[in-house]
């Protein structure tokens, strides 16, 4: 026999060995499979859902306190505008 015939002779041999040994799965199991895959897929959908609903939440309140400083800012600026206005006017009398 040639080196690449006894090669490819020891590859069937050990790949029908291990087929023998492993067993062969049958409809049934590749459908159970399917539905454990798929019931847990279904489950990490819900969970990406819920996130994305919470990360909306959170950007939203987010938003909500940056504008809140926003206008905090503003009216501390006015004030000291005020302020300054009635030291300016006080210094001239």
């Amino acid at each position: 026999m040639t080196r690449d015939i006894k090669r490819t002779l020891a590859l069937v041999v050990t790949t029908g060995a291990f087929i023998g040994v492993t067993g062969c799965a049958t409809t049934g199991d590749l459908d159970s499979t399917r539905a454990d895959l798929q019931t847990q897929i279904d489950r990490l959908s819900a969970d990406v859902a819920a996130a994305k609903s919470d990360a909306a939440a959170a950007n939203a309140k987010a938003n909500d306190a940056v504008n809140i400083a926003n206008e905090a800012n503003r009216r501390s600026m006015d004030t000291a505008e005020k302020i300054d206005r009635m030291f300016k006017k006080s210094m001239q009398k």
